[in-house]
């Protein structure tokens, strides 16, 4: 499923516009994004957490050339599936 399709599905589960599912949708992906760019973890009830996990710097090689590189620090999103979620997704 890609984003269209979800906007498709919430309009029509939500009996709105797709105008409006779409807003809808983009405001729920921004203030996940902009909550995880403050540091905070967000938690949805019987769907997963989001989170920021912390990368360490790494040597690793280029590809085409084997030559070493640095590979710097970073930080990721993470998602874990609650307990809900892999139940519906397992039954």
């Amino acid at each position: 499923m890609n984003k269209t399709e979800l906007v498709s599905l919430v309009a029509q589960k939500a009996q709105i516009s797709k105008e409006s599912a779409a807003e809808a949708v983009d405001a729920t992906f921004n203030g996940i994004a902009s909550a995880l760019q403050s540091g905070d973890t967000v938690r949805i009830v019987g769907f997963g957490n989001f989170q920021v996990a912390h990368r360490k710097a790494s040597n690793g090689r280029n590809p085409r050339t084997g030559e070493p590189i640095q590979i710097p620090a970073s930080q990721i999103p993470k998602f874990k599936a609650g307990k809900a979620l892999k139940e519906a997704v397992n039954s």
